[in-house]
């Protein structure tokens, strides 16, 4: 026997970004490849030196990210001062980034970290970030977040920022006249 009710139909699921789907098994390799390199490196140096290599990492990461705080926390309060825009912070935030991955249990983590460390290297991610980040932007669907991020770009040629301009018409028989609800704009 059939009944004359149809099955419900769902919406097609939408597909899953590779972000997604590759990043799980990115960290579960990592983490696999750093417990496998510690075990190799305590096979021929012994358990006391894994502990001294790991202790010294955290230790030395500790200190760059302190240094890099402290460094972030002056130019901070030296630009308040002046009453200047803060500048990009992006050299502090690798250098935090190093600092953190110092920290963690690992020897991949560790070169990583001290690699961020390096200037030159620094300024190769740097510029590629930004890259990146200005090609995702332009290609976003235009909406409240993307206008915002055009709007905090645009700037006028004596480098403020320029929203929009407000014309006034107070001539008699204007928009503003005495006949009219809204009040005059005052300036």
């Amino acid at each position: 026997m059939t009944s004359g009710a149809s099955s419900p139909t769902y919406p097609a699921r939408p597909r899953r970004s590779r972000m997604r789907t590759f990043l799980p098994l990115g960290v579960a390799a990592w983490l696999v490849l750093e417990i496998w390199l510690l075990l190799l490196v305590a096979d021929a140096a012994g358990g006391l030196a894994v502990l001294l290599l790991l202790v010294a990492g955290f230790v030395g990461g500790a200190a760059v990210v302190k240094r890099a705080g402290r460094r972030a926390f002056r130019n901070l309060s030296e630009s308040l001062q002046r009453g200047t825009p803060p500048q990009s912070g992006g050299a502090n935030g690798l250098t935090m980034l190093g600092g953190l991955l110092l920290m963690l249990p690992g020897l991949v983590s560790d070169v990583v970290g001290l690699l961020l460390l390096v200037p030159p290297v620094q300024k190769a991610v740097s510029a590629y970030t930004e890259r990146t980040i200005d090609r995702k932007l332009r290609a976003s669907v235009p909406g409240p977040l993307g206008d915002a991020f055009a709007q905090a770009r645009m700037r006028g040629a004596d480098g403020k920022v320029v929203q929009g301009e407000v014309i006034r018409d107070d001539r008699p028989g204007g928009p503003y006249d005495a006949g009219d609800d809204r009040p005059p704009l005052t300036g």
